[in-house]
């Protein structure tokens, strides 16, 4: 039996009993209200998006980037929206799924760590391999899994129904609907086999400790179950991960000009590629800075990707309520876009994420990440063997704030471990490890 949008755009929320109060806003526009005004969304003001500790004031943060595709993720909603509105409930407008799509967007990166990608991988391999194996060796087989391979996408579940707001009540008290949107892969961890590298793996988007939250949203929006602790996609979780694919498959190569990693000739020709039969902006055609050319071709590209996106929503809307729609819906647009796209991912892996300058402060990343587990790991196993703090150890417990990784079950000290250093900024990040290892004093920073 299909999945019907009447469950899908459940505005119940996750931890309340409150009766829904629709004054002024919308329950979905409260959603967006409630992500923008949390810490951890401030906190993406100074994490990586791509490039860590950049030093110039127009290269995306994770902040920007969020905020850029909760833009797109809004058009997207409300215009996939008018192209199915005979098949939505009578309650429901194009405004309303343009904010749902507009919370899970704004929300889609909330988990990410310091340094970006090169953060995750930088707790995934120290989990793995830096002589903590004696940690690991006390879990279970699952709860490993979960620290050997770090998901940004799971922390942010983590963050939205546990952490801010309501800790352990049901978090930011988020709508379901908005919930099912932003969970881009709805199921747990699967155990690690043969050592698999912490780059390889499979994404997944619920930690362990947050399974009965997962199967409370599922069970609520009536996702379809395809396994134990696994279930389809939200219809709209499509679109939310269309609209950040856009974004930084397309900023990323702005981020890169202007870091001197390409040149504007390289990257217009996929620009006009993008527009395919659409005429190139006017600014092209006068004088002007390359900024200006390339705001204007992007914002074309844009505009054209949204349009091919949500036809291809509509298009196939059974296929996304039967729970059987393999891929992206970019996947299903012309042939001259997906493939535009992915040339443009290709040059962006080419020659942005491979460039000898990003490797250097991902590997300064790498570092400081690892400096910051060694010290709070020894806090944390101390606490779970009953063993008195040491100097070092209670200062450490000071800088956690209101955290605390005291805890007699290991597995949550880790975790709780995680949830403060995942919490950081880069440069927050970067000043508290050379506190950690005596190169600069902690007032410094």
């Amino acid at each position: 039996m299909p999945m019907s949008w009447e469950r899908l755009l459940n505005p119940a929320r996750l931890g309340s009993r409150k009766a829904h109060d629709e004054t002024a806003r919308s329950p979905f526009h409260k959603d967006y209200d409630r992500i923008v005004f949390s810490g951890a969304f401030r906190q993406l003001n100074r994490k990586t998006q791509v490039h860590p500790l950049s030093l110039h004031d127009t290269v995306h943060t994770r902040l920007t980037h969020s905020l850029e595709v909760s833009c797109v993720g809004r058009s997207m909603g409300m215009l996939a929206a008018e192209k199915i509105r005979d098949r939505l409930p009578e309650r429901i407008n194009p405004a309303d799924i343009g904010a749902i799509i507009q919370a899970a967007c704004l929300a889609h990166d909330i988990g990410n760590p310091p340094f970006g990608h090169a953060g995750e991988y930088a707790i995934r391999d120290w989990f793995l391999h830096a002589g903590q194996s004696s940690l690991i060796a006390w879990l279970a087989p699952a709860q490993a899994a979960d620290l050997c391979q770090f998901e940004g996408n799971a922390q942010g579940l983590r963050i939205l129904t546990q952490l801010e707001y309501h800790p352990g009540q049901g978090g930011m008290r988020l709508t379901y609907a908005t919930l099912g949107a932003y969970l881009k892969y709805p199921w747990l961890s699967q155990p690690l086999t043969g050592g698999v590298a912490s780059h390889k793996r499979a994404k997944f988007g619920c930690y362990h400790t947050e399974k009965q939250i997962l199967t409370t949203i599922a069970e609520q929006l009536g996702l379809i179950q395809h396994g134990e602790y696994r279930w389809c996609r939200h219809p709209l979780a499509y679109l939310m991960e269309a609209a950040d694919d856009i974004c930084y498959t397309l900023i990323d190569l702005e981020d890169g000009i202007t870091l001197g990693m390409l040149r504007y000739e390289e990257v217009e020709p996929l620009f006009l590629q993008l527009l395919d039969d659409l005429p190139s902006p006017p600014e092209l055609r006068q004088p002007g800075s390359q900024p200006q050319k390339i705001a204007a071709l992007r914002g074309k590209a844009i505009e054209k990707l949204v349009n091919a996106v949500t036809d291809a929503f509509a298009d196939n809307q059974d296929l996304l309520l039967e729970g059987k729609l393999e891929g992206s819906l970019l996947d299903y647009c012309s042939p001259t876009l997906s493939e535009g796209i992915n040339t443009a991912k290709q040059l962006a892996r080419e020659r942005i994420f491979n460039h000898p300058q990003k490797a250097q402060l991902e590997l300064a990343a790498y570092a400081s990440l690892h400096s910051l587990l060694d010290s709070f790991s020894e806090l944390v196993a101390s606490a779970y063997r009953q063993q008195p703090l040491s100097f070092k150890q209670q200062r450490l417990q000071q800088l956690l704030g209101g955290h605390t990784l005291q805890h007699d079950d290991l597995y949550l000290g880790l975790m709780h471990m995680l949830d403060f250093i995942s919490s950081l900024s880069d440069h927050h990040a970067l000043t508290l490890s050379q506190s950690l290892q005596g190169m600069q004093s902690a007032a410094s920073g």
